[in-house]
């Protein structure tokens, strides 16, 4: 029985592992990283499969767990930095960042729950971006790179890298605000 399961798993990896080691890689920069991450998602996978997890769809359960495991990594590599991406004011008109409508992590674990969720619209509206857009945004925001940098990195002149941001950040406003009336409701 032991002999079938990691068969099984075995035929996972070598089915999943190319698709999933490019997802990776367009998420994190460090090729290093990215392996581990693979490393990490399929240790996971034997993880559960020696606990008897059952998982009934394999491969989207994969791109879960990277998409939790990338968004971890992202998280102690760099704080969130949406400080200039006000989205809102409050009561007594004062700007909003991202971060002030996250849940606190420290929270507990409802706040925990919904810190992810939002998250992850977040991270599923940042894909939806073009990808001039979103090379610019992810550098920026989530990799804390200046603009020159990555100006001089990309041959891309600065106002246009900014104009590209601006244009994300709008999108990302406008994208996110029914998550955001949906969870102050709540």
């Amino acid at each position: 029985m032991v002999l079938g399961q990691d068969q099984r798993i075995s035929e996972v990896v070598k089915r999943e592992q190319s698709r999933l080691r490019n997802f990776i890689r367009r998420r994190v920069p460090d090729p290093r990283d990215a392996e581990d991450v693979l490393q990490d998602v399929f240790y996971k996978l034997v993880e559960a499969n020696r606990l008897l997890m059952p998982i009934e769809h394999v491969t989207g359960w994969l791109f879960r767990v990277a998409r939790n495991r990338i968004t971890d990594l992202l998280r102690k590599k760099k704080p969130e930095n949406f400080s200039d991406a006000a989205v809102s004011r409050n009561d007594d008109d004062e700007v909003l960042a991202f971060e002030d409508l996250l849940p606190s992590p420290d929270a507990g674990p409802e706040a925990l729950y919904a810190r992810s969720l939002l998250l992850d619209e977040l991270e599923s509206a940042v894909d939806e971006l073009p990808e001039e857009q979103r090379e610019v945004f992810v550098a920026h925001e989530l990799q804390g790179r200046s603009f020159k940098e990555i100006a001089a990195e990309t041959g891309v002149s600065v106002n246009t890298l900014l104009s590209r941001k601006r244009y994300a950040v709008l999108h990302l406003r406008e994208r996110l605000q029914d998550v955001y009336d949906e969870f102050i409701k709540s």
